[in-house]
């Protein structure tokens, strides 16, 4: 990992105007396939922070130390999964883009590839566009066919507390989305005040919240297209539908910022594929003339104590008929005594 204050492309330091910040970041499985962070490189306004494993996908959280993007601000993200990685990437604050006074745009550029058998869930916190800014996001993801994805966009109408409601400058999205060598979805659209650019965001709602979701592999071999049709209601607009090769697309207009998140946790747990509940294998064994039970919280690892055999044995679930020699080879007696 490295962070530094500088342009690597042009060799120009951070001024007073403007800053150009990177991220890259590589996920891979170790040998014994649990998701580790092979590769990061960060430099301001990037920062990360510690991951961690949580239901054998690495989890992390992208920090923006700073107040959010200002006139010339330059983001280049790139983030690669590596195949059967699964990586959960978030952030725990809005991002950002302030007044611009010189007329320059701030620009975020992402890149995202995710290979064969690997899962990207990116949930970001919302964009919040202030008066009078300017901004540019180009996002290009790389996905495939065999690939899990989840992908959350979401943007503000501005400072509703501040009665800043679509009084930026000029938002422009660019959205392309690879399947393979295919393209399967391509998004053009700059938001302006003052035109008709906004009129469907506030065809429903005064200071409507957007979000777009993609979701593709294992989030949508079960579409719940009767449940997401449940979820629009006096606050909430929601429609979806099918994209090429298995890839599905949800768009929402919200009514504020409290139905945004709610509607965000309830996808995840609509689209999420049900996680195997822990079974507990029971087994009754004597060890040197004493007996010994114990609950196996992990069907697939049986861990004898070193007090008693100083062995680790592997198995599945359910048990194999080799459970038993193996554990002979310690114990004078074996016994399945249940199996929950």
């Amino acid at each position: 990992m490295n962070t530094c204050l500088s342009n690597a492309s042009t060799g120009r330091p951070v001024s007073g105007s403007s800053i150009s910040g990177h991220l890259t970041l590589r996920c891979e499985n170790r040998a014994d396939g649990v998701p580790i962070i092979s590769q990061q490189s960060f430099r301001a306004p990037i920062h990360l922070s510690k991951s961690y494993i949580d239901q054998g996908q690495r989890v992390l959280s992208i920090v923006k130390p700073t107040a959010g993007f200002f006139d010339g601000d330059q983001l280049e993200t790139k983030i690669h999964v590596g195949a059967g990685a699964r990586l959960v990437l978030s952030t725990p604050s809005a991002s950002r883009v302030y007044r611009t006074r010189s007329g320059t745009v701030a620009v975020n550029a992402q890149q995202f590839r995710i290979e064969e058998d690997a899962a990207l869930e990116w949930i970001p916190e919302p964009f919040i566009p202030r008066a009078g800014a300017r901004y540019v996001q180009r996002a290009k993801i790389d996905l495939h066919p065999g690939a899990t994805l989840l992908f959350f966009d979401w943007i503000a109408p501005g400072r509703v507390a501040m009665g800043e409601v679509f009084a930026y400058q000029n938002l422009r999205w660019e959205f392309d989305l690879f399947l393979g060598e295919a393209l399967i979805a391509r998004e053009r659209y700059d938001l302006t005040p003052g035109g008709d650019s906004l009129e469907a965001l506030r065809a429903k709602f005064p200071a409507a919240h957007y979000l777009s979701i993609y979701a593709s592999g294992k989030m949508t071999r079960h579409w719940p297209a009767e449940a997401l049709d449940a979820l629009t209601s006096e606050q909430v607009y929601l429609g979806h539908g099918p994209l090429s090769g298995g890839v599905y697309v949800i768009r929402a207009l919200c009514q504020d910022s409290l139905s945004a998140r709610k509607l965000i946790e309830g996808l995840r747990v609509l689209l999420l594929p049900p996680r195997k509940k822990n079974r507990l294998l029971w087994v009754g064994f004597f060890v040197e003339k004493e007996k010994a039970r114990t609950c196996f919280q992990n069907p697939r690892l049986i861990h004898i104590p070193s007090r008693w055999s100083g062995r680790t044995l592997q198995t599945s679930f359910p048990p194999e008929p080799s459970l038993h020699d193996c554990l002979r080879e310690v114990a004078t007696k074996v016994e399945i005594v249940s199996t929950l």
